[in-house]
């Protein structure tokens, strides 16, 4: 929960002991539960990529490294810029800017 909120700064939209829900845009939520509470099991970060569009990759790169976050160097791939870093669970997660 510390790197989706404090880290990634995504506002919370629910908090309960177990169970927080970030806002990713006006329609697209992101859920983090304590698996022991939850009915469906963790996916302990097999084949889960969350990719997200930014206006600014490059300020985003820069605001990752401010915040700790390793991430890749920014590549252009399939008409867009890109880079790629890991949640602590390890998912995936991209960003791309056209």
């Amino acid at each position: 929960m510390r790197f989706y909120g404090d880290l990634l700064r995504l506002p919370v939209t629910f908090a309960n002991d177990w169970f927080v829900e970030f806002q990713l845009t006006d329609g697209a939520f992101l859920s983090i539960a304590n698996a022991a509470r939850a009915t469906i099991k963790p996916a302990q970060g097999h084949g889960i990529t969350l990719s997200w569009r930014v206006d600014d990759i490059a300020l985003a790169h820069q605001q990752l490294r401010g915040a700790g976050i390793e991430a890749t160097p920014i590549t252009a791939k399939w008409g867009a810029r890109v880079l790629y870093f890991h949640d602590p669970e390890g998912h995936r997660i991209e960003l791309w800017q056209r």
